[in-house]
């Protein structure tokens, strides 16, 4: 079994130790995830009929506020449930003292005990959070456990990993402090089996069902993504949003990685070329038809002129003499 605690030591104010090297811390981390791969075959924690049950109390369940609850509200042996309205239970019924939450109940022991007789993987100290990552596993702190800043629940891109934490005395949860799910963790499979009470600070943002022994303070503005479930004590509600989770089987789907293209050039605007305008061709002037010369007639053959006929000339007379 591995132990973070040297890796991870205990809250100072401010959380003041992160300052002693994030290389160093960084290397931890790495080192601790490596050492949980194995982690990600733990079975979840069957909760039978408590499954459905987004608060379940043994004793009371009382809420002040709008709270709004999302899936079965119950309590047994006790019946007492006081504050709905103003509070809201969506999807689900109120079960008060009935043989359904009776039955939850005993649904819940068995998975708390289950819960709490796992072998950790790993110890944590009585502090985790303030920018932490984990990987699945079954994580036992020695006594208490407090949860501060943020910490990140990392599935590693396994929709089955499971998370489960065990801490044998109480758990609290710092006030405006998170859990948060990454790389396909999902709060259906998160777990915290608490030896006595849980308390959660104002306006924190939770994930994974609670199973505690006793009772469960759920303080101003906080977020469930998981449950509320006490086994012997109360559940306190106060202006909450309790949301009863539902797992999925698909991974999560890659981002995909834009390829490289050749961008299309864009293309550059050119004059068109007008169209010619038709216009109206000259008219070829047709020429003048020259006359056709009228062939003089030939001079029709004259009868020859007659020979003038000699004047005769007088016979002369003769001389006498």
């Amino acid at each position: 079994m591995a132990d973070i605690g040297s890796r991870a030591p205990r809250r100072r104010p401010g959380y003041a130790w992160l300052a002693a090297g994030p290389v160093a811390a960084a290397g931890a981390i790495a080192i601790f995830i490596a050492s949980q791969s194995a982690a990600a075959a733990t079975a979840p924690v069957g909760l039978g009929t408590a499954g459905s049950f987004a608060v379940l109390a043994g004793t009371t369940v009382t809420n002040t506020g709008p709270s709004g609850i999302s899936g079965d509200l119950g309590v047994s042996p006790g019946t007492a449930v006081t504050g709905f309205p103003p509070g809201i239970v969506s999807g689900g019924t109120i079960h008060a003292g009935d043989a359904v939450a009776a039955q939850a109940q005993s649904d819940l022991t068995t998975a708390y005990n289950d819960a709490a007789g796992r072998s950790p993987t790993a110890n944590v100290p009585a502090f985790i959070g303030a920018g932490e990552t984990l990987a699945p596993g079954v994580y036992n702190a020695s006594s208490s456990l407090e949860v501060g800043g943020s910490l990140t629940l990392d599935a590693g891109g396994d929709p089955n990993a499971v998370f489960v934490f065990q801490a044998p005395s109480t758990l609290i949860t710092d006030s405006a402090s998170s859990v948060t799910l990454a790389n396909g963790a999902q709060a259906c499979n998160v777990f915290w089996q608490v030896g006595s009470s849980a308390t959660l600070g104002t306006n924190s943002a939770f994930a994974g069902s609670i199973l505690a022994l006793t009772s469960i303070s759920v303080n101003t503005g906080d977020t469930i993504a998981g449950r509320a479930l006490a086994r012997n004590g109360a559940v306190t509600l106060d202006d909450d949003t309790i949301t009863t989770p539902s797992c999925s089987s698909t991974p999560p789907t890659p981002t995909p990685t834009p390829t490289a293209t050749t961008p299309t050039p864009t293309p550059t605007a050119t004059t068109p070329t007008p169209t010619p305008t038709a216009t109206t061709p000259t008219p070829t002037p047709t020429p003048t038809p020259r006359p056709t010369p009228t062939a003089s007639p030939s001079p029709s053959p004259t009868s020859p002129t007659p020979a003038p006929t000699p004047t005769p000339v007088g016979t002369p007379f003769p001389v006498t003499g």
